[in-house]
């Protein structure tokens, strides 16, 4: 890490996006010690308590929240100006912090990912994956990724995927033991592989045909929170499966997978990259940006 005057700022957003003094340590390339050093010599200065330390976690109290969301918009835009000053201010460089949906980093990286990796080699790419919503501007990253329903309304959005359909999914070999489901309600005599979501509740199917509108709570025979994972578990015949048609496009193909209720699969808006239009846009991520406008344009 370069040392600047900033150090112990820095240190302090790192250990608030790890949740860890090791974590923190291991990305800024410091010592475990230099890091408990730096946060106590800040916290003695400001005289207050801006962590919770426990054998196990470590978690921001309210004033120490409050005090890096005031900071961190702050320190991305002196960073910026850094490195702008340093390698030209139309040479993109730094760190690319992107927060994206479970599932979508491995969806992402070829094409956009790749690309932009080799078109621009002095920056360092931090994709972060969570199922949960995160204040991107608080936690430091330059963009989110999510689905359309899902950007909050004060972000600049820039359409990433064409709309997106979830689809029931079963393998052959299952739908030929348990029967083919026809409508919606025949799903109740099937077993589900659930999605648990990052409040701990369980994903509700929502299924539409016309002005039919449908909140599917199925029975559920093993519940996960990984994409991955669920496509795994419906491959293996475990039950039946909602999952996005991008997601299992190969399975689909191959005939791994077979699709029901198609009718009632209707598609809505896909992904978005969004970011915050009340700070500076980094040339890092303006070329992101204007990588997703080319490959989309290569598309057409």
């Amino acid at each position: 890490m370069h040392r600047t005057g900033m150090t112990e700022l820095e240190v302090i957003l790192a250990v608030a996006r790890r949740r860890s003094f090791r974590g923190a340590a291991l990305e800024l390339g410091m010592s475990t010690t230099a890091v408990s050093s730096a946060v106590a010599g800040l916290e003695a200065r400001l005289k207050v308590r801006l962590f919770n330390r426990s054998t196990r976690s470590v978690a921001l109290t309210d004033a120490g929240r409050r005090y890096v969301e005031r900071i961190t918009p702050a320190i991305a835009e002196i960073r910026s100006a850094g490195e702008e000053a340093s390698t030209g201010p139309d040479t993109p460089s730094g760190t690319l912090r992107i927060n994206v949906p479970q599932g979508a980093a491995f969806l992402l990286l070829e094409p956009l990912f790749s690309h932009y990796a080799r078109r621009y080699p002095q920056v360092r790419i931090d994709i972060v994956s969570e199922s949960r919503m995160v204040d991107i501007v608080a936690e430091g990253f330059d963009a989110g990724i999510r689905l359309a329903e899902s950007v909050p309304q004060d972000m600049i959005a820039v359409p990433l995927s064409p709309d997106i359909r979830m689809l029931v999914v079963a393998t052959p070999e299952y739908l030929k033991r348990h029967g083919t489901p026809k409508h919606p309600r025949d799903l109740l005599t099937h077993q589900s592989i659930g999605m648990r979501m990052s409040h701990g509740g369980i994903y509700h199917w929502e299924l539409e045909s016309g002005e039919h509108k449908l909140q599917m709570d199925l029975p559920v025979r093993m519940a996960l929170n990984e994409l991955a994972a669920i496509k795994q578990a419906v491959l293996l015949g475990l039950g039946i499966g909602f999952i996005s048609e991008w997601f299992v496009a190969d399975e689909l193909k191959s005939g791994a997978l077979k699709p029901v209720l198609v009718a009632w699969c209707q598609p809505f808006g896909g992904l978005r990259l969004y970011y915050s239009g009340h700070r500076f846009v980094p040339t890092r991520l303006r070329a992101l940006i204007d990588l997703i406008h080319e490959l989309r344009l290569a598309k057409k």
